[in-house]
Formats: C-alpha cells, sequence, structure tokens
C-alpha cells in the first residue's frame, strides 16, 4: 500500500473511515521527521494490512490540534477510526513494528 498524504479535509476518509492507520505527524524543517520517512517507507512494503498516512502539521493545523500534536514526529496509531496509541520522537521500525503488532 502507498504512504498517503492526508489533509484537514481529507482526514476523516482517509483515517478514520477503519482499518488500522499509522498516522504521521510531520513538518519537512523537521531533521527527525525526514529521518523516519525512510523507516516508515519499509514498513509500508513489509506490513500488508497497514495503511500510513503523512499529515504536515504546518498545513494542516487542525488535524495537528485535534489530536494535540506538540512534538513532532508524532505517530498515532488508528484502528477501526479511533486512536489506539501513540508515539512521540524518531522512533526505529522495531518498535514501529511492535506498534502496529499490538494492534493488529
Amino acid at each position: 500500500m502507498a504512504i498517503v498524504a492526508v489533509n484537514d479535509a481529507s482526514f476523516k476518509g482517509e483515517v478514520e473511515s477503519g482499518g488500522l492507520v499509522l498516522v504521521d505527524f510531520w513538518a519537512p524543517w523537521c531533521g527527525p521527521c525526514r529521518m523516519i520517512a525512510p523507516v516508515l517507507e519499509e514498513l509500508d512494503k513489509e506490513v500488508g494490512d497497514l495503511k500510513i498516512a503523512k499529515v504536515n502539521v504546518d498545513d494542516n493545523p487542525e488535524s495537528a490540534g485535534r489530536f494535540e500534536v506538540m512534538s513532532i514526529p508524532t505517530l498515532i496509531m488508528f484502528k477501526n477510526g479511533q486512536p489506539v496509541d501513540k508515539v512521540i520522537g524518531l522512533q526505529s521500525k522495531e518498535a514501529l513494528r511492535n506498534v502496529v503488532a499490538k494492534h493488529q
């Protein structure tokens, strides 16, 4: 599954419509955000039933505010439209895989 860019307008349809979705709240100027991007691309290729969505917090303050994103990168796991887990900061692929596995 491809990683999708999500904005305030498309958030509900892309993320809260169901399934397992890992949302990466990020910004282009954030070094750790750029470092986690290839990790998310690898995870996307390895985990079949996971959708990964990226939300640029600078362009989409409504979504970031709604989920109380104070630091980036913040990754929130959604299951069936509901947030079920949240990790803040640069994470290893193994750590992210564990978050996903916990909710599969």
